[in-house]
């Protein structure tokens, strides 16, 4: 349930052309929909601007599928994360609109056209090749929630030069995601060029010492550049939300 569907609902009852049952039966899914395995919240649009996002590890192929279709069902554009191949190809079996984004692992069912909502353009810079799996699951995520999004590869520390070609595409963007693994430097060296949020995504790329990432996540957290925000290892979703928020305002 969306706020523009809920207020057409009270306006068709006010105006006489939908009775007070039909509008009953109609919202009698909020807040949720019980599926036995899962209750689908509906109304999180209606609460928060979002529709409910489907995080795919640890539910069953099948699952994902009868939970994307019951979004679908109330009219909601469906993102599906962390998406195997096995699974996207039966979410494009069951839903026509589907489309599966490999490099970032996620899946979208839109039914209805996206709106470009954010009120400017948010970078999404990745530090290495390695890291672009998580970048972009965070560009994609941006882009479904109605935002313009740059994105800029392979810009890490190791060659600033690199990073320096693009510094008009950087200061143009309201919002800045950077991810990175290894040490985790860059979001510091663009936070100290940029007067834009920096929104800091740690990966799990590098060898031993870096411990799944927990050195990048360390690093960003001690960040000598102001006003660093920092999510948690590997969440490209989360960055961009956050993001989006951000250029919503």
């Amino acid at each position: 349930m969306e706020p523009k569907r809920l207020r057409e609902l009270l306006k068709n009852v006010e105006q006489g052309r939908m009775t007070a049952r039909e509008a009953f039966e109609a919202l009698k899914l909020l807040p949720y929909e019980d599926l036995e395995f899962a209750k689908v919240d509906h109304h999180r649009a209606l609460r928060t601007g979002f529709p409910e996002v489907i995080y795919a590890p640890g539910k069953t192929a099948e699952h994902i599928v009868e939970i994307a279709r019951a979004l679908r069902a109330k009219g909601h554009n469906v993102l599906v994360t962390r998406v195997e191949p096995t699974t996207a190809d039966l979410l494009k079996n069951a839903l026509p609109e589907c489309r599966y984004y490999a490099l970032g692992r996620v899946v979208t069912v839109e039914g209805k056209r996206r709106k470009i909502i954010g009120k400017g353009q948010i970078a999404v810079v990745a530090a290495g090749t390695a890291d672009l799996p998580v970048a972009e699951e965070a560009a994609v995520t941006a882009e479904f929630f109605g935002n313009r999004v740059q994105r800029l590869h392979d810009v890490g520390v190791a060659g600033l030069h690199r990073l320096l070609a693009h510094i008009d595409t950087l200061r143009r963007a309201r919002v800045v995601i950077v991810v990175a693994g290894m040490e985790g430097a860059l979001p510091s060296v663009v936070a100290g060029l940029v007067d834009r949020p920096v929104i800091a995504v740690p990966t799990s790329i590098g060898y031993g010492a870096s411990f799944g990432g927990l050195a990048a996540l360390l690093a960003m957290l001690n960040s000598c550049a102001a006003g660093v925000t920092v999510v948690n290892i590997d969440n490209g979703f989360g960055a961009a939300m956050a993001a989006t928020l951000i250029n919503r305002w």
